[in-house]
């Protein structure tokens, strides 16, 4: 439904990154998934009603909440504030200097792990803005992930098979008709190490060869 709160916001400006940052204004953002006054959360987190107001101010100034609704209660207003979004993805650009990717399938890109953390990137920057403005007209953004795990027993079985996955893609894509009337999408097949994967029985670690110790000797 247009007008309702969206499911998700992307924060891609470093004043506003700042002013979410503090734990006490985090804490403030996670509780105000549902409408809030002041005086109830000053109560509920055991702090002054001025220090909730300030932070509150701040957040709503930095447009991470809006106004829900004025109440009269006891001879003054009472403002019930939310969260703008239920959740907040911050653009990783953010934090460092963006850079404008060109879309390749060139070999020298296609292990880069700057390319693949550039792409990854892109993915959240433009794919929240999207999601954020379909909610907002009500519409269902079209999207499609695929995710799984392999294992692969050497280096060499690793490129055997991202080779082959790249000419699938490519074959694939031909098949597509050309035409200017549809839609455009972007597809990105990535692949990086599992957290904490690691492979004792072929000595590989994060799909690199370890090095191997040279056996000390016992004297005779």
């Amino acid at each position: 439904m247009p007008g309702r709160t969206p499911s998700i916001a992307l924060l891609d400006r470093p004043d506003r990154l700042r002013i979410a940052l503090s734990p006490i204004r985090r804490q403030l953002l996670e509780r105000l998934r549902q409408p809030a006054s002041a005086t109830e959360l000053a109560a509920e987190m055991a702090l002054g009603r001025q220090r909730v107001n300030y932070h509150l101010r701040e957040l709503e100034k930095a447009g991470l909440l809006h106004l829900v609704e004025e109440r009269q209660r006891r001879g003054c207003v009472e403002r019930i504030l939310a969260a703008r979004a239920e959740a907040f993805v911050v653009d990783p650009s953010v934090m460092g200097r963006r850079r404008t990717l060109a879309i390749s399938t060139a070999a020298q890109d296609r292990f880069s792990t700057d390319h693949l953390l550039d792409a990854a990137g892109d993915v959240v920057r433009h794919v929240a803005r999207m999601r954020a403005s379909a909610e907002q007209e009500g519409t269902r953004l079209l999207t499609f992930a695929i995710d799984t795990e392999i294992t692969f027993a050497t280096p060499a079985d690793f490129e055997r098979f991202t080779t082959a996955l790249a000419a699938f893609v490519a074959r694939e894509a031909a098949k597509v008709p050309a035409t200017t009337a549809g839609r455009r999408f972007r597809i990105l097949l990535g692949g990086h190490p599992a957290p904490g994967a690691e492979s004792h029985a072929s000595g590989e670690h994060h799909g690199r060869p370890r090095p191997r110790r040279n056996p000390r000797r016992r004297p005779h």
